[in-house]
């Protein structure tokens, strides 16, 4: 995977989710409830929702809202079940495409996600159709303006369990597997780090271009599953230009 394409791929992210910050609170409060719900209401004994919260904190959702989302999902709080369901697709020019997401209608959400990949030139394909161009890593990137140094960042990454670290212009990728994703983010955060990004993700094994009319039909597809109120996460394989924003 092409280092440009990743810190593209985030900024252009970064960039829609300000825009539509109440509904990023949203998301994150049904991921925080579904969490919650599955593995119990405390963090210390849900690596699940430690993760989700670290990553609702490091969007500024807060205090409150967390807590309360949690509070719903362990009953406490009257709310809605959500149910996490995935779709596999191809996007313009055949990209790849996996969207996540969290529902209390499969058939809203179906008929939306359907209608989405077709209005913009791709197609809902079936389960497994494209997860196979994916592995399903811990990611976490750090940006060079911060005070520790590479070498020193490096040692403390693996040797807190991580599986690859990869130096780029614009920072560092952090690889793990997913069971070590969580010790190895907490061992970074001791040391002050913040993180441009930090999920598990599926990350592509390999990647694809895209012609400059087929670019803006992908653009497009990613800002409607950006915008859904039912949609966690898109992934794709989608290699995108270095200027993109």
């Amino acid at each position: 995977m092409a280092g440009h394409s990743k810190w593209a791929n985030i900024k252009h992210r970064k960039g829609r989710q300000d825009a539509v910050r109440g509904k990023i609170f949203t998301k994150y409060g049904k991921a925080l409830a579904v969490a919650s719900k599955e593995g119990g209401s405390d963090p210390e004994t849900n690596a699940k929702l430690r993760d989700v919260i670290a990553k609702a904190k490091a969007e500024n959702m807060p205090n409150d809202n967390i807590e309360r989302a949690i509070k719903k999902g362990a009953g406490e709080l009257e709310g809605s079940n959500y149910e996490e369901i995935v779709y596999e697709g191809y996007g313009p020019g055949g990209i790849a495409i996996i969207v996540e997401a969290l529902t209390d209608n499969k058939n809203r959400t179906a008929g939306d996600v359907r209608h989405i990949f077709d209005k913009n030139g791709g197609n809902l394909g079936t389960s497994g159709c494209v997860s196979f161009l994916f592995e399903r890593k811990g990611q976490l990137m750090i940006e060079k303006n911060q005070s520790i140094i590479e070498d020193e960042l490096m040692m403390l990454a693996l040797e807190a369990g991580a599986e690859d670290f990869i130096t780029e212009e614009e920072g560092y990728e952090i690889v793990t597997d997913p069971n070590d994703f969580s010790i190895v983010r907490e061992t970074l955060e001791k040391e002050n780090l913040s993180f441009i990004s930090a999920e598990i993700a599926m990350i592509p094994t390999t990647q694809t271009s895209l012609s400059e009319g087929d670019i803006k039909k992908m653009q497009k597809m990613l800002d409607m599953f950006e915008d859904h109120d039912d949609v966690q996460e898109i992934y794709h394989n989608w290699e995108m230009p270095e200027d993109m924003e």
